[in-house]
């Protein structure tokens, strides 16, 4: 559920950054997009695909050692396909591990000679 309400606002916040805002927003959005794509990462490990596209997103935003392309009209369909990644990544419904593995269990009727006291 957290990586889901993470995930809708990294969508929300990359489809305001198409808009022409101040610097401070941008570093907001490196760090919050970063953060975001390190959980959906780690939860998406099992799927290859997913994960390597999170990685590069990663990658992409990073705060620490920032990628600058310094034309905002190549950094506008990056914020767009990547909100609309983490926009998918949010409404996908995979099972959850413990739902996946939940083993019926038999029920033996036991006498009472049976039991150990």
């Amino acid at each position: 559920m957290l990586v889901k309400s993470i995930s809708l606002l990294c969508a929300l916040l990359l489809f305001i950054a198409v808009m022409q805002l101040s610097r401070e927003y941008y570093w907001l959005l490196r760090i919050v997009v970063f953060i975001g794509a390190l959980l959906v990462f780690v939860k998406n490990r099992k799927y290859v695909v997913w994960a390597i596209i999170f990685a590069l997103i990663a990658v992409l935003f990073n705060p620490i050692f920032p990628i600058y392309l310094y034309n905002k009209a190549y950094w506008i369909p990056l914020d767009i396909i990547t909100g609309i990644l983490f926009l998918i990544e949010a409404m996908l419904n995979r099972p959850k591990k413990s739902e996946s593995m939940v083993v019926e269990k038999k029920k033996y009727k036991t006498l009472k000679r049976d039991r150990i006291l």
